[in-house]
């Protein structure tokens, strides 16, 4: 799905690490809310309440998942993320991702 419609759009930004990790949140008619937003080069360790799934849509990152070693992930490729778990990233090139609380 490339659009989105029918949703509700937070204008303030969520601001992480320094400006280097930003999202916007999208809220859907049933309820649901999903993160739209960018995540320049550089290391990031994050906290989950909620099951993720955090879509890629384009750039380059290493991701490790709590209990596995790291993972390559490209542009075009998905992960779930465990809830109430931390998770780290290594961004490699400007990753523009969606991320679904499940």
């Amino acid at each position: 799905m490339s659009q989105f419609n029918n949703v509700t759009i937070t204008k303030e930004a969520n601001i992480y690490f320094d400006g280097k990790v930003t999202s916007r949140t999208v809220f859907f008619v049933d309820g649901s809310k999903k993160t739209l937003g960018i995540m320049l080069p550089g290391a990031y360790d994050f906290n989950t309440d909620s099951k993720e799934l955090m879509e890629i849509l384009s750039g380059d990152l290493e991701i490790q998942l709590p209990g596995e070693s790291w993972k390559k992930i490209s542009g075009g490729e998905s992960f779930e993320v465990p809830p109430n778990s931390n998770f780290k990233l290594k961004i490699h090139t400007v990753t523009d991702y969606c991320c679904s609380y499940l």
